[in-house]
């Protein structure tokens, strides 16, 4: 007994000391300062998944459990914002790189061509007269020619007509001049010069081939007939080309071209042994985008006298130029942004102690200069942020569930209420019947039945056509539900159409959508029940009607034919 009373009094004498060594009345005060900071900071999450993270209770929009407080950080940092030491850093090569504005930014790129032949130098090589070719001179592509090579000799009937013709009009030239003139003219017409012409007079013999010779000089590139084939005036025997210059021509990206104009300098190399480099400048830039490849062609016209320049030659363009569109922007290293569809993160820094604090900020990014992008919301210059490694810090917010490339910022959305119209009880009994066709839609897709689905979808389209819209005395009414009744009709037709249970339960929801706004809308005289599931719809949830609060989920079927909840009831009166 004794025993127990000297415990008893070691216990009142520790009660006592507890009381007299308490902290202060100021200490109290520091405290609740404290915890103001704690609530203006919580975050909420959901302890089945942690990677949701709200600024309010309510429920979590994967699986519809209570959120719970997430854990406060215990080394004051706000809820999206996580600690990395210099040591981790190093270890995962992370670097940061304080950025500045775009001012007068360089753009570099490289552009791939082709070696072309000089479109403005080609010649074509024609038949001046018809005739046979008897002999080509010319037989292969690449020979070099002359101007006034022969490429090849032509036996032409009506040439040698004409020449009798000549013969015969020379001997009365005299009596009958204007014949002689009109007979040399002929022969003029056909590109026979006045030497020829007055050979064949003074000889008086008819020439029976005649010698088809080269306009001008360069290479033959293409050959265009054989020889003992016959040809008409004016068709084409050989395409001449002059590679005394030739073109380079590249594809540039559409991004790419409000950075060059015509008359901008660039070097253009080729794979050729030593490799070459030639100073050009743009001569043409192509009007019309090549949709395929979205690209245009651009061109440069180089000099190749040397005959370096091959056609059908790969080249490359490297141009450095001012950006004459840079503004006063922030550019930052491509190396720096998370791309994640429509949304562009970048890791903003900042020392603290012995380490960085790092947060996940959402940008909007402009126009690529060179290996960089610029910024036109997000980031200020001044700003430090992550420039190489940028995935390890992601990696690491992911971890720690804060916000990431994965885990958006929390965006609210604004919920229109909608209000209900004052209709006719003859209206929504007709509603009423579409109605119970939707919901003979929703109990085939939950018992996994396509071809019930589509047959009830098909009662469902019969029954919109007897709603009466005179019914309707409202402007407002008859707005409302022609807005309703297009997009019924539009997910009920897809729906109609198709066998496929994957493609009826996608429908089904946006005309699960649009039948809930219609009888929240208008009513159907009687309740009915809105649930929803957290899973359907690739996680973004989903809602639909019922006529029993029994859930029976039509997106998951007999494999999960108990997901959802009661979202609330609708009073359809």
């Amino acid at each position: 007994m004794k025993k127990y009373i000297i415990y008893i009094g070691i216990l009142a004498v520790g009660l006592i000391l507890g009381i007299v060594l308490s902290p202060s009345g100021s200490g109290q005060g520091d405290d609740h300062g404290h915890s103001e900071a704690e609530v203006k900071n919580q975050k909420w999450t959901c302890s089945m998944h942690p990677s949701i993270m709200q600024s309010e209770p309510g429920d979590c929009p994967i699986c519809g459990m209570d959120l719970i407080p997430a854990e406060s950080s215990a080394e004051g940092l706000a809820a999206d914002e996580f600690k990395l030491t210099k040591n981790a850093m190093a270890l995962a090569s992370i670097e940061t790189t304080v950025i500045g504005s775009g001012s007068g930014a360089v753009i570099e790129f490289t552009l791939s061509g082709k070696v072309k032949e000089n479109e403005e130098s080609n010649s074509v090589q024609t038949a001046h007269f018809a005739g046979r070719i008897e002999k080509l001179h010319i037989n292969t592509t690449g020979e070099k020619v002359a101007k006034g090579t022969k490429l090849a000799t032509i036996y032409s009937p009506e040439l040698v007509t004409a020449q009798k013709e000549l013969l015969t009009a020379a001997k009365t030239k005299s009596l009958d001049p204007t014949l002689y003139r009109a007979v040399r003219n002929k022969l003029k017409f056909w590109l026979l010069t006045e030497k020829q012409i007055d050979k064949i007079e003074e000889s008086g013999e008819v020439i029976i081939n005649f010698a088809v010779r080269a306009n001008v000089k360069g290479i033959v590139t293409k050959k265009m007939i054989n020889e003992g084939a016959y040809v008409k005036k004016g068709q084409g025997l050989f395409m001449i080309s002059d590679l005394s210059t030739v073109w380079a021509e590249f594809d540039m990206y559409e991004k790419q071209l409000n950075s060059i104009k015509v008359g901008d300098e660039f070097i253009i190399t080729t794979n050729a042994s030593p490799p070459e480099e030639i100073k050009a400048k743009v001569s043409f830039i192509d009007p019309i985008l090549n949709t395929a490849t979205r690209t245009v062609i651009v061109r440069a016209e180089l000099n190749n006298r040397k005959g370096r320049l091959k056609p059908g030659m790969f080249v490359k363009a490297h141009i450095t130029l001012k950006d004459r569109n840079t503004r006063e922007l922030v550019n930052i290293p491509k190396t720096s942004i998370l791309w994640t569809g429509k949304r562009s993160i970048v890791y903003v820094s900042k020392k603290d102690g012995d380490g960085f604090v790092f947060e996940a900020r959402e940008i909007v990014v402009g126009r690529q200069v060179g290996d960089s992008y610029q910024v036109l919301e997000g980031l200020f210059e001044g700003e430090e942020i992550v420039t190489n490694g940028t995935f390890t810090v992601d990696a690491a917010a992911q971890l720690q569930g804060k916000r990431s490339m994965m885990n958006p910022a929390e965006k609210k959305e604004e919920v229109k209420e909608i209000v209900r119209l004052k209709v006719s009880e003859k209206f929504q009994g007709q509603l009423s019947l579409v109605y119970d066709n939707y919901y003979l839609i929703s109990e085939a897709l939950a018992k996994d039945d396509n071809v019930l689905a589509k047959k009830s979808t098909d009662k469902l389209n019969k029954s919109l056509k007897g709603i009466d819209m005179k019914l309707l005395k409202s402007n407002d009414s008859h707005i409302a539900w022609m807005e309703c009744l297009v997009e019924i009709k539009r997910t009920s037709k897809v729906m109609a159409g198709s066998l496929d249970i994957t493609v009826q339960r996608e429908q089904f929801i946006a005309l699960s959508a649009i039948m809930i706004k219609s009888i929240e809308t208008f009513g159907i005289n009687k309740k009915v029940y809105k649930q929803f599931c957290p899973m359907a719809n690739n996680d973004k949830g989903v809602f639909w009607l019922s006529d029993k609060e029994e859930i029976r989920n039509p997106f998951f079927g007999e494999m999960m034919l108990k997901c959802g909840n009661v979202d609330k009831v609708i009073d359809g009166y």
